[in-house]
């Protein structure tokens, strides 16, 4: 028996079970006394159009403000690939990323931007505000 026979392929595979169990983890702030900003990129984002099912594929960035807590990276990766399979339109993934990253964190302020591919000669971007930005 080779090494390819001795893996094991049974479904789901290890990487979509971490996936499909994924939430958003976060930690302490720390420096709570300090007004900084973070900015996240996830180039790599997928899902899939509700109506066609063919795949849509966008660049997030998130920039925030942490109030309390600041997202742990690797969690809000899985959190992100949860939705390569889904179908779900640009609007509704991007409030639901938007409403669960503010449950998870609560920041002072945050921006998140979704540059989707073109598609049929058709692009989108969308930009969604939470809280009022600080200044020091």
């Amino acid at each position: 028996m080779n090494d390819l026979e001795n893996l094991n392929t049974n479904r789901p595979l290890y990487g979509e079970r971490i996936i499909s169990e994924s939430n958003i983890i976060c930690f302490e702030n720390p420096n709570k006394s300090r007004i900084y900003q973070v900015t996240i990129d996830l180039p790599e984002f997928t899902c899939k159009c509700p109506f066609s099912g063919y795949p849509d594929f966008a660049k997030l960035k998130i920039t925030y403000q942490p109030k309390n807590k600041v997202y742990e990276l690797k969690s809000l990766k899985l959190y992100i690939n949860n939705f390569r399979d889904q179908k779900i339109s640009h609007e509704e993934v991007v409030n639901r990323i938007m409403d669960d990253l503010i449950e998870a964190a609560n920041p002072h302020w945050m921006h998140l931007n979704a540059d989707f591919n073109p598609r049929g000669n058709v692009s989108m971007k969308l930009d969604l505000y939470f809280g009022e930005k600080k200044h020091d």
